[in-house]
């Protein structure tokens, strides 16, 4: 039921969303049409996979990949973090 009712706003929101960015130009379509066609076939290979799957398994998979992704967002702000302090320390050089 929460699907459902998260689908019925979020594809209206998606479609505006597209619709925008294609008028302000803001779509790489060399990037884009391949992430499509990639989350296309990821999503229908998901859902069969997930059919098959007891719901033990599947929470357990969904919690590592959660966990994966939040290692990585972690790393990326440390990386933006060191880069961004080194830009201000060699700005700060420069104007002495």
């Amino acid at each position: 039921m929460a699907q459902g009712a998260n689908l019925v706003f979020f594809i209206p929101t998606c479609i505006t969303a597209i619709i925008v960015n294609i008028k302000n130009k803001n779509i790489n379509y060399q990037i884009a049409i391949p992430v499509i066609i990639a989350g296309i076939i990821g999503a229908m290979l998901g859902a069969k996979l997930s059919i098959h799957m007891p719901i033990q398994e599947l929470r357990k998979y969904f919690g590592i990949f959660l966990i994966g992704v939040s290692i990585n967002e972690i790393y990326s702000l440390k990386k933006e973090y060191r880069n961004s302090k080194k830009t201000n320390t060699n700005n700060i050089k420069n104007k002495e």
